[in-house]
Parts: structure tokens; sequence; C-alpha cells
């Protein structure tokens, strides 16, 4: 039904348009899969966008994970109550997707490949357009320990408080912040480090 997420990411993000998001919703959520199709496609390069960057990887692992998120879409499309824009629920839903990744990952070893974390560097952000952050600044942020980056990504770059994170990470507000600082002071190191 979907197809690779490399294959509809185009170089920038279609403006979305709630009304159409709206209408789209409805068909898919009746079972009309040409109208799922595309919401894929009009929500594929966000959605990856937030999964790579909070997860670290950008390869194959960050497309299964963008597909899973869209499975999760059209099991729970048809609960979905309009109460906020689709795009609001869609990307809530891809976040929740990329940090259930990485609560599996505490057990079992590690296993990012820092080869593939780099990818799709220059690919679009979870806003939908392409990220201005230089490959150092990628990299680094990258080759961050797996829960200081997701803190890093989900206060710095999707705006989330303390305690929205802790909450979702099952950390104390304290070790969030903690956990920030550290992400913070390891990226200077290693960006002042490549200077």
């Amino acid at each position: 039904m979907l197809t690779a997420v490399n294959d509809t990411m185009p170089d920038a993000a279609p403006a979305l348009d709630a009304d159409a998001d709206q209408a789209l919703v409805a068909q898919a959520a009746a079972g009309g899969v040409a109208a799922f199709e595309a919401l894929y496609r009009r929500h594929a390069s966000r959605v990856h966008g937030v999964i790579a960057r909070l997860v670290g990887y950008h390869g194959a692992r960050a497309e299964d994970l963008t597909q899973e998120a869209f499975v999760r879409v059209w099991q729970a499309l048809p609960n979905f109550r309009f109460e906020s824009a689709f795009g609001t629920w869609l990307h809530r839903l891809a976040v929740n997707t990329a940090l259930m990744e990485l609560r599996g990952r505490r057990s079992r070893p590690f296993e990012d490949n820092d080869e593939e974390a780099f990818d799709t560097i220059g690919s679009a952000d979870s806003a939908g357009h392409v990220t201005a952050l230089s490959m150092d600044l990628e990299r680094a942020v990258a080759s961050l320990p797996p829960r200081a980056r997701a803190v890093l990504v989900l206060y710095d770059v999707e705006g989330w408080k303390h305690e929205e994170i802790a909450a979702e990470l099952g950390m104390a507000v304290g070790s969030s912040k903690a956990q920030l600082h550290r992400a913070r002071s390891l990226l200077r190191t290693r960006l002042g480090e490549q200077a």
C-alpha cells in the first residue's frame, strides 16, 4: 500500500492544507486507500524527519519506523475525532513511534550504524523544510547518547516542555534538564573539536 519514504520525499514539502487533510482523513477513515496514500505523500517527509532526528539514524531503520508510524495511523484513523489538526495528531504519533524505539533500545545492545546516520543529511526537517543545520552539527547531534539526543531534539527542535519530555521518556523533570545540559555540553565540545 505504501511506497518507500525516499520515493515520496520531495525536495521541499508541499504546503499542507488543513482543509484538504480533513477531507482526505474522512475518506481514509472510511477505508479509502487512495485518500490514505495521498495523506502519506503529503506528510511522509515531515514524519521521517522527526523520527530520524529523534532516533539518530536516517537510513532503512528510519524508513521502517516511518512506515510503522503510518501503519499506526491507518489503524487509529477510524477513531480520529478532529479535535486537533490531522498534521498535529500525526506529528505526535510519529514522535511517540520514535520514543518507543528509544525505549526499546534500552533493552537491546547498542545498534546505531554510524554510516547510516548520515545518509540523508540535508533532508526535510520535522516542519517539512530543508534543514539549515550544517553537516557538522547534524553529525554531532547524531553522535549524542540516545536519551540526551532525544531530550535535545524534543526540547530545542520540537519545543516540548521538560515536564512533557520527562513523562514521555519515563524520567524525572530534573533528569530531563540534566540530559539537555549534557547534550548541549557534548555538542559544544564536539563542535569545538571540529573547528
